[in-house]
């Protein structure tokens, strides 16, 4: 890989990582069931003036904008709100097994004993963090943040039947689908708050869209070039940089603490789930090549 597109990769990895605490700050001040409506709302505003209504896709999308957009991205916000940004960033990777064992149900992916491995340290791993939180990281949100993850697998089969839509189209669309569904929930569970919207802090609002703006539009956009350009086992491997500035940028920027159960839980889960990064795109490339 070229020195500028390793440098690329290595910033859109940052950034990513760089949303979670962003993202803590957000929904610590407004609702985070609002904080995501008001999300998706800026993502259809910027992405929709550019794109045509894809008629063939909008009951596909629909689909999409309630699993993706409503259920993961809800549950996801609120998981975050309770526990430390670290924790998040690091629970969120089971999302990797899950989709592995979706793929092998759904699919006839087959798994083959490393990539069980790799599910069973990664489980072990998030295990490890489930089992040991801290008083300010209750176990309810980790579960909240693994439910995101599954939701998250089942949004990507969705995706799998989707690739007459480009990425711009589909994450416009699907926006101004999940906003007015959001913006409902948040009414009936009380997250509605029209004065949270006057006493957040410019940080809160720069969440949105730094949310919008840099993780949707400017980091998609440049990964998927570069999915586009290099082959998959060349690219996927820099996902595991994720979880670890995740948790930099939570000490950093929070005070979050590095207890041992941290520190443990996630080495194993990275590791986990980079055994089955590193075994998975080479049975996808080797599937792209044959056909």
């Amino acid at each position: 890989m070229p020195l500028t597109d390793t440098l690329r990769i290595l910033l859109v990895m940052m950034l990513f990582g760089l949303n979670f605490p962003i993202s803590k700050i957000g929904v610590t001040e407004i609702p985070p069931v609002m904080f995501m409506a008001l999300r998706f709302a800026l993502v259809a505003l910027v992405l929709l003036p550019w794109r045509p209504v894809p008629r063939q896709a909008l009951g596909r999308l629909f689909a999409l904008s309630l699993t993706l957009g409503v259920a993961h991205f809800s549950l996801m916000a609120i998981g975050i709100r309770a526990i430390d940004s670290s924790i998040a960033a690091i629970s969120i990777q089971i999302q990797v097994p899950f989709s592995a064992l979706l793929a092998a149900l759904l699919f006839g992916d087959k798994l083959g004993w490393r990539r069980g491995l790799g599910m069973v340290i990664a489980i072990a791993g998030v295990a490890v963090l489930v089992g040991a939180p801290q008083e300010e990281s209750p176990v309810w949100g980790v579960m909240m943040i693994i439910a995101a993850a599954l939701l998250w697998a089942v949004a990507n089969v969705q995706m799998k039947n989707m690739t007459d839509v480009d990425h711009i189209t589909l994450n416009g669309w699907m926006a101004l689908m999940a906003a007015p569904q959001l913006a409902v929930i948040a009414l009936i569970i009380g997250d509605f708050q029209v004065d949270a919207l006057f006493t957040a802090s410019w940080e809160a609002y720069g969440a949105i869209v730094y949310n919008v703006l840099i993780v949707v539009v400017l980091c998609y956009s440049i990964w998927l070039v570069l999915l586009r350009r290099h082959p998959i086992n060349l690219v996927m491997p820099w996902t595991l940089l994720v979880p670890m500035f995740g948790v930099a940028f939570s000490m950093l920027l929070l005070g979050e603490a590095l207890t041992w159960n941290r520190v443990i839980g996630g080495v194993a889960t990275v590791i986990g789930v980079g055994i089955i990064v590193l075994r998975r795109p080479r049975l996808i490339e080797q599937r792209t090549t044959s056909t």
